[in-house]
């Protein structure tokens, strides 16, 4: 079955097949070129040591600077500042709001809310804002520790099991989210991130349009187990778009989208615990779900590890064409706390003319970093 098609403007390629961006993606204008910067890889994250988000929304030129932001974000995967000392948190809404806004989301699509982590459930550490989500090692260690977990088998965890996007299950997904530490663990706690792009640029040819005709479905019930276990109200309404709503946790989405801020092809179906291939039997969609979470786990080289120095460093990452994991190494020695926003977007499409991030930066004769053979 081909990937589920959106009612958007089309236009034709040169090879006669129907685009279907929702509008032309946008290009870089250059607009924070004057703030110091460096890439962490050649493949994924952008460091700005010393910009600061408040004086970015309060500046004259700021629709612009958020813009270029928001393109750079799209393009890099995820950006990381230091030492967002003034940002508090409704500000913090309005700038990932803003960041989805200046970059062409729906005017419908406004700030996820949490189905668990949210006021209503009455958990202690809950931010009393529906739209921020704590991120507390404590909380997390309460709400999602099997209480009635198999005493006879261990309890052993791989880190590696814990890569994902943001709400992949919902309806209408997420665009921008931003995570800013307010308690750090003496060591320990960093945070990974992999790049979608890439995931799809180290798949050979005939897999690639293997995977672009393929959709997949999305859930996470144990969500509603977690709530029920814990007493916690699952939030109903409204989760940042009108059809973000309800008990279940469950979409589907194509396998390959395409992301309408760059314009480039991003592989979205892999992660842990997400969901199935759909089309195919069990054992098939077990098997290309085992060979994409390969992929994302095993290449180091489409990974970025970031260390939170400071308290108030932040991370801006795009959902549409990254994947992250938190690191739980801490345990014993520290807690971990945060403030999150997220900015939902819109729903996942594929233009079949759309093209990959290396092809794109071939053509505009880019030097992205190639692979270099060793013996």
């Amino acid at each position: 079955m081909a990937p589920i098609p959106i009612d958007y403007s089309t236009n034709t390629g040169a090879s006669g097949v129907k685009s279907l961006l929702m509008k032309k993606p946008l290009a870089p204008s250059g607009a924070l070129n004057e703030f110091e910067h460096f890439d962490l890889t050649p493949v994924i994250g952008r460091e700005y040591p010393g910009l600061n988000v408040v004086d970015l929304m309060e500046s004259p030129h700021a629709n612009e600077l958020l813009r270029e932001l928001a393109y750079i974000i799209a393009a890099r995967g995820v950006v990381f500042l230091r030492k967002q000392n003034n940002l508090t948190p409704e500000l913090q809404k309005r700038f990932v709001q803003r960041l989805g806004e200046l970059s062409g989301k729906p005017t419908e699509s406004g700030v996820h809310i949490h189905p668990v982590l949210n006021s209503k459930s009455k958990v202690p550490g809950i931010s009393k804002d529906d739209e921020i989500m704590s991120v507390n090692s404590d909380v997390f260690k309460e709400l999602y520790t099997n209480k009635h977990a198999d005493t006879t088998r261990s309890d052993k965890k791989q880190s590696s099991d814990l890569w994902h996007s943001d709400i992949t299950w919902e309806k209408v997904p997420s665009d921008y989210t931003a995570l800013r530490l307010t308690l750090l663990p003496p060591t320990g706690g960093d945070t990974c991130w992999a790049s979608g792009y890439e995931m799809y640029d180290r798949i050979s040819e005939p897999l690639q349009k293997f995977f672009e005709t393929l959709n997949f479905t999305f859930h996470r019930a144990e969500y509603n187990a977690t709530a029920k276990a814990n007493g916690a109200v699952f939030y109903t309404e409204r989760r940042g778009h009108p059809e973000n709503v309800g008990e279940e946790l469950r979409a589907i989405h194509p396998a390959v989208r395409t992301h309408p801020v760059t314009g480039w092809k991003s592989f979205y179906a892999a992660g842990a615990g997400v969901g199935y291939y759909n089309d195919v039997t069990p054992e098939e969609s077990d098997m290309l779900l085992s060979y994409a979470n390969k992929i994302l786990k095993d290449n180091h080289d489409l990974q970025v590890r970031w260390h939170w120095n400071n308290v108030d460093d932040m991370a801006i990452w795009d959902n549409r064409c990254t994947y992250h994991n938190a690191t739980y190494d801490f345990g014993g020695i520290g807690d971990r706390a945060g403030v999150r926003a997220m900015s939902v977007a819109e729903k996942p499409y594929l233009d079949p003319v759309s093209k990959s991030r290396r092809e794109a930066a071939k053509e505009k004769g880019v030097a992205i970093g190639d692979w270099v053979k060793v013996a």
